[in-house]
């Protein structure tokens, strides 16, 4: 046995679970990640919250995230792993869902190489477009962003990207598949049924 590499040592040390919540705009797993945390007392860690997060402390990190996204370009994947570890770290909690991360294989392969962290499983919400589109328009309630035609294009943006990470997990066996187009309680009686297993491996 090689010795643990001092980047995966703070985390190995404590046995860290993490879970990867993935799944199309208007998939629902926003939703079902409250069920979760409710039920089985995990820590839900949003990227995107996270980094809005830093961007409001006003520290010299949040500033430079502010600039890039302002500039239109995207923050490097180092830098959201890097948050994603801070929050483990400092967590008294040792189970976490990541939700709407790793994007794509870059963020994936940076996540395993910076923190070690292997994920448990991936629990993907499978939706149809035509579904996801339904509820998406259905909510339009203040988020400019859904309409139409920015729908459709998040939505093949989310599937050539998060599929190459979806298909890597699956060959690992790792993919946990939700039919997502269920009502929002059918929905997490799969969940539970998935949890409760994990909870026991």
């Amino acid at each position: 046995m090689g010795s643990v590499t001092e980047t995966a040592n703070t985390a190995a040390a404590r046995k860290v679970t993490v879970i990867f919540v993935l799944g199309g705009p208007g998939s629902g797993k926003g939703t079902q990640c409250t069920n979760i945390v409710q039920n089985f007392g995990y820590t839900h860690l949003s990227a995107g919250d996270l980094l809005r997060a830093e961007i409001k402390s006003g520290s010299e990190n949040g500033t430079m995230i502010q600039n890039m996204i302002k500039e239109g370009k995207i923050v490097p994947a180092e830098v959201t792993i890097k948050l994603l570890q801070k929050a483990i770290q400092g967590s008294d909690n040792v189970k976490f869902l990541i939700d709407g991360f790793p994007r794509n294989e870059e963020n994936r392969a940076a996540f395993e190489s910076i923190t070690g962290i292997l994920p448990e499983i991936v629990l993907f919400f499978d939706c149809s477009e035509e579904e996801m589109e339904k509820r998406l328009l259905g909510r339009n309630q203040g988020r400019e962003d859904d309409n139409i035609e920015t729908i459709r294009k998040r939505f093949n943006v989310y599937m050539e990207s998060s599929l190459p990470v979806i298909q890597y997990y699956d060959n690992l066996g790792k993919v946990r598949k939700i039919d997502a187009a269920k009502p929002i309680d059918a929905v997490f009686e799969d969940v539970k049924t998935i949890f409760e297993k994990v909870n026991t491996e």
